[in-house]
């Protein structure tokens, strides 16, 4: 990572810091569901001696229609459409472990061997919520430490480096020159932040009310930008889901076309803004945090704008007739939980393949067309800047869409792992073969806090859209754990009264007063403990 720092400054390394961080989260996050639904499910389908019907679900006759749900191709199949599933997620894989439809209504019984798969369906996946949650919160604090230790104020910073910043350590020419920039990027940020902070100060009562009145046009300007992708999206979503059954490679078109026009709108319009952030003027700090909240609601309004759209097809929000008899549109969407996790794999896929196709046709022949032909027209290009926000947020969108997708595509951690492992070495190639050093650099401190905060933004996100799946829309009758429900988590409710009295008391004893205001009172206790604790730690630090 002192590579990183060396050559193009720390908010570079705190890029490649954070994509580390999610290949491992997701990793994490993939052995939890594995253990806990996949491989469950591959055993108990084995084995089907040890399965019987789940108990505790509310089976509702006389719907036949609603049970409805053939995925298997028959006859035979052209050798090309297995290319055009893999990437649609359609025919064999739409009936596999991928997707949630796959996945049965049973629990297994055997010589007092009791798994309710169901529910542990459930269960992890508001367990992965919580898990995701648990590390974004430790990582964030672990990055608060260093900043609040380092000092972020420019004072503090110049002190640093001018008395402690050197490592004596280095050894060798190489590690000397990577310490020597390093130290270099740092002094330029905070002499470009303060040369700014002293103009901003010398500016008259007009001149700051003018520049206040432009950022508020250029900000409304770029809100309209922002709207016109937003009604892009919808309605390509509505004319995609439309044209579901077509045939070929226009059929694989129309199914991509809301990840298409999701993909065009997070690259135009973010563009079009950072050209209006010329006129901003404001600081390269508060640049980069604005390109940041802007790109931020782009990409997660936007899937949001998607998952909208498509709940608003399957649940009929306009009380359409299609949605008397099953409660949800089920002659469209006979198994919708599939059709959303369809959706969720192809953003993420479609992400994964305009990276690298950006990386092999555009920034690769740019740097050779640079490097080989000398003309105005190549020096005006030159080589192009690792811009860290576009890079960041298209790491969270992508986390973003995992997260959201995670309950109908269970695999998804699993694609999503693969995905920043590739990434994270294409970007370090890309980083050192095609790139130049930023014009305009900024702390690693404080950014890597900032990119946590707008994971844990996407987080919230995405479960908002598990808590509406869950609570408000029917379950498909004719796939899935929670075939057989009217709500998903009901099975919460119907497994706990078929547990014993005695359990049942203990359960609702852990819920009550008695046991939550003692427990509160504990942990005061304990958190005032480790607060003096290392309050007592952090003097021993200092007077050393």
């Amino acid at each position: 990572m002192a590579t990183f720092s060396g050559h193009f400054g720390g908010g570079v390394q705190s890029y490649f810091m954070f994509l580390r961080f999610l290949v491992v989260l997701n990793f994490l996050s993939f052995l939890l569901i594995a253990g806990f639904i996949l491989i469950p499910s591959i055993v108990f389908r084995s084995t089907s001696n040890m399965t019987v019907d789940s108990t505790g679900c509310v089976c509702v006759s006389g719907l036949e229609e609603c049970r409805v749900y053939d995925p298997n191709l028959q006859g035979l199949v052209v050798f090309y459409q297995y290319f055009l599933d893999l990437l649609s997620g359609t025919g064999f894989m739409e009936y596999s472990y991928m997707f949630y439809g796959y996945y049965n209504n049973t629990v297994a019984e055997s010589s007092g061997f009791h798994y309710n798969l169901p529910l542990a369906y459930l269960l992890t996946s508001v367990f992965y919520f919580a898990f995701c949650l648990i590390c974004i919160i430790t990582r964030m604090g672990s990055a608060l430490r260093i900043a609040v230790a380092t000092g972020s104020g420019a004072a503090g910073s110049y002190s640093k480096m001018v008395f402690t910043g050197w490592d004596f350590g280095c050894q060798g020419d190489r590690a000397t020159q990577l310490k020597q920039k390093s130290i270099h990027y740092q002094l330029q940020v905070d002499l470009e932040e303060e040369r700014l902070q002293k103009k901003s100060l010398s500016l008259t009562l007009g001149q700051t009310v003018g520049l206040c009145s432009l950022r508020i046009f250029l900000m409304l300007v770029s809100l309209a930008l922002i709207g016109g992708a937003f009604f892009g999206i919808f309605k390509a979503t509505v004319f995609s889901q439309a044209q579901v059954g077509a045939e070929g490679i226009l059929g694989l078109f129309w199914v991509y076309l809301p990840s298409i026009v999701i993909t065009t709108g997070n690259f135009v319009v973010p563009f079009m803004c950072d050209q209006i952030a010329l006129f901003e003027r404001y600081s390269p700090s508060t640049t980069i945090i604005m390109a940041l909240f802007r790109s931020v609601f782009l990409r997660m309004i936007s899937l949001g704008v998607l998952l909208f759209t498509l709940w608003s097809q399957i649940t009929c929000f306009k009380d359409s007739p299609k949605c008397e008899l099953c409660q949800y549109n089920n002659k469209e969407y006979p198994c919708w939980e599939t059709r959303v996790g369809q959706e969720m794999y192809k953003l993420a896929l479609f992400d994964f393949l305009i990276t690298i196709a950006m990386l092999i046709l555009v920034e690769f022949p740019r740097r050779l067309f640079v490097d080989h032909y000398s003309c105005a027209l190549t020096r005006w290009v030159g080589r192009q800047e690792f811009l860290v926000p576009p890079n960041v947020l298209g790491q969270v969108y992508g986390q973003t869409v995992v997260w959201t997708g995670a309950l109908f595509c269970p695999l998804l951690p699993l694609i999503n792992t693969l995905k920043f492992f590739i990434l994270f070495y294409c970007k370090k190639v890309t980083l050192f073969s095609n790139c130049r050093p930023a014009v305009k650099t900024f702390r690693s401190t404080t950014s890597i806090i900032f990119f946590l905060v707008v994971l844990l933004f996407g987080w919230g996100i995405a479960l908002v859209a598990m808590i509406y799946s869950l609570a408000q829309i029917h379950p498909s009758m004719s796939c899935g754990p929670f075939r057989s429900l009217t709500m998903m988590w009901s099975i919460v409710p119907n497994t706990f009264y078929t547990l014993s009295l005695t359990t049942q008391d203990f359960i609702f004893y852990m819920g009550s007063q008695a046991f939550s205001i003692p427990l509160f009172i504990f942990s005061c206790v304990v958190l005032c403990y480790v607060a003096a604790l290392a309050a007592v730690y952090f003097d021993r630090r200092k007077w050393k």
